[in-house]
């Protein structure tokens, strides 16, 4: 697919989403979210991406929907029975399609992510900020509850008290709070954000079928019960034993040298 309004890198294991429409801070758009979604889906196949970096063009990470179209009504006007799918057909098809991506997903915010544009950046499995960045849950300033997985993701980040207090004022808070409460993992300088995410996510390079073993284990144990998460670890652990990794990384330690991941 050739992309109009996103970016699409990869380079040194790393694939990096930029979405591109920086003169509305990256509003969502249909032609947006298809491309958005294509990304993540070439990245899950993909044996040169290991860790998958989101961020925004220009001053801004995502503003969510677009406030000016949504003013005008548009969908509104139509029966509920023509608009049952519409969340599904639209934006859910970002979530839905991270569900099933293993590899590390790690959103470097750089600007206001607001509303929705939060809850992307919720749906990150880290979180690294600019010093200049903020993020809210403004819904209930236009009215509106999170619809975009927000109330799922967002008190599993910073627990139920303060995800509530976030969605029911709707305030918008600077870098360092967001620090403080755990929603980010690291602040940075601005004009470092993706050299400093890009070195932090290095890290997760490694062994990449363990790795992708473990989120799938953490993310599925939040929904599962405990004996059936250690099921599932058995398996997992069983499958990854076989790979040449799992024997290389004993290798590389008794040799006293770094491991040559082969991600097989």
């Amino acid at each position: 697919m050739a992309y109009k309004e996103i970016i699409y890198t990869v380079e040194d294991y790393i694939a990096t989403i930029t979405l591109n429409r920086p003169e509305s801070l990256n509003a969502f758009t249909d032609t947006l979210l298809t491309e958005w979604v294509d990304a993540i889906e070439s990245a899950k196949t993909d044996p040169k991406v290991r860790v998958v970096i989101v961020t925004g063009a220009g001053r801004g990470f995502c503003s969510g929907m677009d406030v000016k179209a949504a003013a005008g009504g548009g969908r509104q006007a139509q029966p509920l029975y023509a608009r049952r799918h519409y969340m599904r057909l639209g934006v859910h098809r970002v979530p839905r399609a991270l569900e099933s991506l293993d590899k590390p997903y790690i959103a470097a915010i750089n600007g206001p992510a607001a509303g929705a544009g939060m809850d992307m950046a919720s749906m990150a499995d880290i979180r690294i900020m600019s010093d200049k960045a903020r993020v809210g849950m403004n819904y209930v300033r236009m009215g509106l509850l999170p619809g975009d997985a927000g109330c799922y993701f967002l008190p599993k980040i910073v627990g139920i008290a303060k995800a509530l207090e976030l969605i029911w004022s709707g305030r918008m808070i600077d870098a360092e709070e967001a620090l403080s409460i755990g929603y980010v993992t690291n602040v940075v300088p601005h004009d470092e954000l993706m050299s400093a995410t890009k070195e932090f996510c290095q890290q997760f390079t490694q062994a990449p079928v363990a790795t992708q073993f473990a989120k799938k284990l953490l993310w599925r144990g939040l929904d599962m019960y405990r004996n059936l998460n250690l099921e599932m670890a058995e398996m997992a652990m069983l499958i990854n034993s076989t790979t040449p990794d799992t024997q290389e990384g004993p290798r590389a330690w008794v040799e006293k040298r770094e491991p040559k991941w082969s991600g097989e």
